[in-house]
């Protein structure tokens, strides 16, 4: 690979000064909806606005993933989070050496590429090095003599940490009771509150996009330069951040592109283009931008650009949520805009929370506290508890604040099929690592990593994603399949056969007797998986008596945090032992999430 990047940058000298600088200027945490040229009328944007109308628009943009560190990684390598095994927040565990950053491309091309000066990449390496600088200083100014950039601006202002109770301010512009308040959120003062108070976030970060853009003007730069504002996914209120449904993986995307390469774009100045894009779309875009091809390791569609691909008639973009933080989960979902079909690999789990850290924000508290205090009636008292069903469908033209489940209805089985069985093939597709649980990661990489392991031949990727949607239906008809995975020589049978048996419950409490051998599988998320089984069955004592002894074995990070969250699901955290975690040797000790996760537990 490094020797190709060489002759690029050898063949392209001459051509670097027709390309056109790319300047990124990405806000953290805001889905499109609060944004006043995506319809938000209460909103006070007038720069992103203006760039809108002066630009491309696009009403169907998606982070693939709502968190961070994991739509970062899809962003910078141009492949599906859970292609690489980056799908689990901060996981930073090592990928295979052929998925390669966009800006190594770019480089080689001749351009100067500077990040200001958020990373978040993920994987295994330093984040900095990819750059031809990153950090609190680097810019587009500092480049050399003919080159062209490529510059990253990271606008933190609209984060959610911004209305953390560290941060107090009084609402600036809106009062509460004024505020349009969305059907998924409860009417509580808190929440209207920071409704308030973040629409002045999302003022700031505004103004600070157009601080960049009058800057790149009096450089004399707007006319050779593409502009790109978006936001890094969805958020920052109850179910925003973290979740699937639009308020948390639907962004605003705006391209502006000057009159000397609109040659660039099939699209007209101040065109609203409603094809769906997302964000493992942007590696090959910008490839394309600076006229190169996308190396085969790059998952995404190239939208603008000298090698732009016309989207399928059935364009979905593909949808990921695994661990965030200290708390496990996993979910998929498809999308186009239209439609959202979401698969819940864990519906026994309560849908909120999905980490502990956004009960910084008043407004999350008050919510749990109206849940805890019986207050909360329909959806906003479902999204605390366990949905119980692995499936969710949306209409989005007639539903587009999600709020109507319609899995159930028969009028729509035949579209829920068509979705299930999308999902389904993008998941074997994209060779997801997610069917491999975390905990199970060490064990079976090896030297290696989990990409190698899932992409290897060996593995029957087609097979264990079919069972986990088998054992992910909750249909006893399904008991003799999941009775078999279980006995199976193959662990990760043996996880999914289990998850399956914890679905059913004590529909399938006739044969809890083939769990307790799992109790003593050498691998730690097997066995926590087989306990919450049997939790499940109705075989309690035995289950917890074999999770709490299973504290004192040695494993590595994520088997013992996923251990942790399941005492904590289970009530069973205030009877492990005082000190147990004294002189405790830890595999990975630098997964920072255990101590994390006790101190958010008061353990």
């Amino acid at each position: 690979m490094k020797a190709i990047l060489v002759l690029l940058a050898v063949s392209f000298p001459l051509l670097a000064q027709n390309r056109p600088n790319i300047l990124w200027i990405t806000s953290e945490d805001n889905s499109s909806h609060w944004i006043g040229c995506y319809g938000n009328k209460q909103a006070q944007t007038p720069r992103i606005d203006a760039l809108s109308k002066e630009g491309i628009l696009f009403e169907n943009a998606f982070s693939n993933a709502p968190v961070c560190a994991v739509a970062r990684a899809t962003i910078l390598m141009g492949a599906y989070s859970p292609t690489m095994g980056t799908q689990h927040m901060r996981s930073r565990h090592a990928i295979p050496e052929k998925f390669r950053p966009n800006v190594e491309y770019l480089r080689a091309a001749g351009y100067y590429c500077t990040n200001n000066n958020k990373t978040d990449y993920n994987f295994k390496g330093n984040d900095n090095s990819y750059w031809d600088e990153s950090s609190g200083k680097a810019h587009y100014k500092k480049r050399p003599d003919g080159k062209p950039f490529y510059a990253v601006f990271n606008i933190t202002a609209s984060h959610e940490s911004s209305l953390f109770d560290d941060k107090p301010a009084e609402p600036k512009r809106l009062k509460p009771d004024e505020i349009d308040l969305p059907p998924y959120l409860p009417d509580l003062p808190e929440i209207r509150k920071d409704m308030a108070r973040y629409h002045d976030r999302i003022t700031e970060m505004d103004a600070q996009v157009g601080k960049f853009l009058d800057d790149l003007e009096k450089a004399g730069l707007a006319d050779t330069t593409i502009v790109i504002y978006c936001s890094d996914h969805g958020g920052i209120l109850p179910r925003g951040k973290r979740y699937l449904e639009n308020t948390g993986v639907k962004v605003p995307f705006i391209v502006r592109v000057p009159k000397k390469f609109l040659n660039l774009s099939p699209f007209k100045p101040g065109e609203r283009v409603t094809e769906p894009i997302s964000f493992v779309d942007i590696s090959a875009t910008l490839l394309s931008l600076a006229g190169l091809e996308k190396p085969a390791q790059m998952q995404g569609r190239p939208f603008l650009g000298t090698k732009r691909v016309e989207p399928t008639a059935d364009e979905m973009e593909f949808l990921y949520a695994d661990r965030f933080d200290e708390l496990y989960g996993m979910r998929r979902g498809l999308t186009d805009g239209k439609w959202k079909y979401i698969r819940n690999f864990n519906p026994d789990f309560p849908t909120a929370p999905y980490s502990f850290y956004q009960f910084g924000q008043p407004g999350w508290v008050a919510y749990q506290k109206a849940w805890q205090d019986g207050k909360l009636t329909g959806i906003h008292k479902a999204l605390w508890e366990a949905p119980g069903t692995s499936e969710q469908l949306y209409d989005l033209s007639a539903d587009p604040w999600e709020t109507k489940n319609l899995a159930a209805d028969p009028a729509h089985a035949k579209k829920l099929a068509a979705l299930r069985d999308l999902l389904k093939a993008t998941m074997k597709e994209a060779k997801d690592t997610g069917l491999v649980p975390e905990p199970l990661f060490q064990g079976l990489s090896g030297k290696s990593t989990i990409a190698d392991h899932v992409q290897n031949e060996k593995f029957d990727h087609g097979m264990i994603t079919d069972l986990a949607f088998t054992a992910t239906e909750i249909d006893l008809k399904n008991l003799p399949l999941l009775k078999g995975a279980i006995a199976s020589s193959d662990l990760i049978e043996r996880y999914w056969g289990a998850v399956g048996m914890r679905l059913l419950g004590e529909k399938a409490a006739a044969e809890a007797d083939s769990l307790p051998p799992l109790l003593k599988d050498k691998h730690a998320g097997i066995r926590t998986t087989a306990g919450q089984a049997l939790f499940a069955l109705g075989k309690k004592d035995i289950a917890a008596e074999a999770l709490l002894a299973d504290v004192a074995s040695e494993m590595d990070a994520p088997s013992l945090l996923n251990l942790l969250n399941t005492l904590r699901r289970y009530g069973l955290l205030d009877r492990l032992p005082e000190g147990w975690a004294k002189g405790k040797s830890i595999k990975g000790a630098d997964f920072n999430y255990i101590e994390r996760f006790s101190k958010r537990t008061k353990e």
